[in-house]
């Protein structure tokens, strides 16, 4: 890759780069892309012991870990993940609620990328190479959308597409962000970004409020094609009007609060992002 070239007078001189992880450090992602970076996975869930192996199985061997935050279940989840993935982390959760959870686990993660997926089988784990392949190209939070070309959705009610379609318009509007796509779980960020996102919220708002902060905060948002499939076992814990009313009141909330900003921003090469 050419270094950056600025122009001093008449002469070009060429923009210093940083060093090249070591070959070593590359995780191969497929044959034509390998990657630095190390990559968290957080999976929140309670009660999804029978789903979890349909997860589990979605997940590219690349992965440098997986954290598993259990929410008290009362079934085997625990033991069925850990026999599905040795080296698996556990976090049990403290709180409530699947922002919480999010939370917990997002501040057990060792890795430099994090991807958040759900637990009952509606987010396909095969996805993460889109979401990874964002960040190393140069954004700070991937975010998942079912309604670009490539995307979709298998359990998208017609009252739960038509929330989603006016909340995501109020968004837009009130925050000049161009989303297509807002009460949405499948999305990856780095990790450093953390302190920006805050995640100070329980339920199933959490998605919005981290669009609205990773928005607020100038971060490089891309939107990623993602195809949403229904749940395999169990109920959902979603309420359409209840959770509805709780992103409404998460909208209006952030526009009071006074955002993070986040790291200054550089054009930082792709190589220098960990990609090769």
């Amino acid at each position: 890759m050419s270094p950056d070239i600025t122009q001093h007078g008449v002469k070009p001189q060429f923009a210093t780069l940083r060093s090249l992880p070591a070959v070593d450090r590359y995780t191969p992602l497929g044959p034509h892309l390998a990657i630095a970076p190390t990559v968290s996975v957080v999976i929140p869930a309670m009660n999804e012991a029978e789903n979890l192996p349909h997860v589990f199985a979605t997940l590219p061997p690349w992965v440098h870990e997986v954290v598993l935050v259990d929410g008290n279940s009362a079934d085997d989840t625990v033991a069925v993940a850990r026999r599905l993935r040795p080296g698996l982390r556990v976090v049990r959760q403290r709180g409530r609620g699947k922002g919480n959870a999010l939370a917990e686990g997002f501040a057990a993660c060792t890795g430099e990328i994090i991807v958040m997926i759900d637990a009952d089988g509606s987010t396909d784990g095969r996805e993460i190479i889109r979401f990874v392949g964002a960040l190393v190209s140069g954004a700070d939070f991937a975010k998942g959308s079912r309604c670009l070309p490539g995307g979709g959705s298998d359990d998208l009610t017609i009252s739960r597409r038509l929330g989603n379609s006016m909340l995501r318009m109020v968004v837009n509007l009130v925050y000049g962000t161009r989303y297509t796509d807002l009460c949405y779980g499948y999305n990856a960020f780095w990790a450093h970004h953390l302190p920006v996102l805050d995640l100070d919220c329980d339920g199933f708002e959490v998605e919005t409020l981290m669009n609205i902060r990773a928005a607020r905060a100038g971060l490089r948002v891309h939107e990623v094609p993602s195809h949403e499939r229904c749940r395999i076992h169990g109920a959902s814990n979603l309420r359409t009007v209840r959770d509805g009313l709780r992103v409404l009141r998460t909208i209006a909330r952030e526009w009071r609060r006074e955002p993070r900003s986040a790291p200054s921003a550089t054009t930082t090469p792709v190589a220098d992002k960990g990609a090769a």
